[in-house]
């Protein structure tokens, strides 16, 4: 598929490029437009493809999204890649620019901090107005869904349950606009939160922190409990920081070890005359 993929590597996942078929829209109201469904269907299911390249690394940071191949690629239109990488713009996952097309949004230390920072303040608040309202039904959900978060491995998995985790201490607040806005939240983190597996040990202070704040849930202590929220979310968010930071530092040193390691390597040797001494021998 290479030669329709140009710019676009995702040779090799099949499963990516077979997009379910649509079905046709039901019968409904007169003057709805049946097609927007189908459309809208589709820039869905292309966005959630190209995210998944994203989050796995198969399109890294900067590289180009090019709509022509996109649509080669998923045998669709341009108009669903288009919603689609606006989709990706609005969630943090791709950049657009104008006369300059779409790529993958790099990572950058700046926002991974925002974006923690934005999260402690509402999460403090959204667990503060849950807490009265979790029952003894609604706990064991969440102690479930730490125990798994605790036991999980595999990257991918373990923000998926991280976010359950984190979405079912607040769901009793019973305020679906903060939901949404906190979900997004977790939606744009989610590359900077695969970051913690290069830390083995914080992820298991991560779990630690996860029992304290369920705990405090347990015994209905919110100022406790959104303290230890606050500070948990500020603590991912400073070390992903200091953790971009410094590989960004160590980029450019790489960078000039390399050319060294490029400009030592040996050389044919070259011939020479011997000379009259050598030539008695």
């Amino acid at each position: 598929m290479s030669h329709a993929t140009d710019g676009f590597p995702l040779e090799g996942r099949a499963e990516a490029a077979q997009l379910p078929a649509m079905q046709p829209a039901p019968q409904g109201l007169p003057g709805l437009p049946a097609a927007a469904a189908p459309r809208t269907s589709t820039s869905r299911m292309i966005a959630d493809a190209l995210r998944t390249a994203i989050v796995e690394g198969t399109l890294a940071p900067d590289a180009p999204l090019r709509q022509d191949a996109i649509a080669r690629h998923f045998s669709v239109s341009a108009i669903p890649v288009r919603e689609a990488l606006r989709q990706l713009a609005s969630e943090g996952w791709a950049r657009i620019e104008v006369n300059k097309g779409a790529c993958v949004a790099s990572l950058s230390r700046d926002e991974a901090r925002e974006i923690y920072e934005i999260r402690s303040a509402l999460e403090s608040l959204a667990l503060g107005l849950a807490i009265p309202h979790h029952t003894e039904a609604t706990l064991r959900e969440v102690s479930a869904l730490a125990a798994a978060a605790s036991r999980e491995r595999d990257p991918s998995l373990y923000v998926a349950r991280n976010e359950a985790f984190h979405m079912s201490l607040y769901a009793p607040a019973g305020r679906p606009q903060l939901m949404e806005m906190l979900g997004t939240l977790h939606r744009r983190g989610e590359r900077y939160l695969r970051l913690k597996f290069g830390f083995p040990a914080y992820k298991g202070e991560s779990d630690a922190e996860h029992t304290e704040i369920l705990d405090a849930v347990k015994r209905r202590d919110i100022p406790a409990a959104q303290a230890l929220v606050a500070a948990h979310l500020l603590g991912t968010g400073e070390l992903i920081y200091r953790f971009l930071t410094e590989r960004a530092a160590a980029q450019p040193a790489a960078k000039k070890r390399r050319a060294r390691a490029s400009s030592a390597s040996p050389a044919t040797p070259r011939s020479r005359s011997r000379t009259p001494d050598e030539a008695s021998s």
